[in-house]
């Protein structure tokens, strides 16, 4: 007999949850979302000047946050620019995350 190895939904969104919340549980992740939210597209060049970060390691925290799909990365030529993935970030900000932690009688 076979063993269902299926994982369940909501351990799936957990799992999303949780990466989308370790990407936002850092400090210079938090300044990168707010130069970011000010400046709208920034080549990663200027975005590297406006951190006073080495671009390798800005380039780390880029990546964390691209692969909780946070920001978003535009290539134009030889220039990468990032902007906020705002729907994402308003998703992960709005009632459909706070009803995982409600009754469904108390939700949306």
């Amino acid at each position: 007999m076979k063993e269902d190895t299926a994982v369940p939904a909501a351990e799936t969104d957990f799992a999303l949850y949780e990466a989308k919340f370790k990407a936002l549980a850092d400090k210079k992740r938090l300044q990168i979302m707010h130069e970011l939210t000010q400046h709208g597209r920034v080549c990663v060049c200027d975005l590297a000047e406006a951190m006073d970060m080495a671009q390798s390691k800005l380039s780390y925290h880029l990546k964390i946050l691209l692969e909780a799909e946070l920001i978003q990365k535009e290539s134009d030529g030889v220039w990468n620019y990032y902007r906020l993935n705002h729907i994402e970030v308003n998703r992960l900000l709005s009632e459909e995350l706070c009803c995982v932690f409600r009754s469904s009688s108390g939700c949306c």
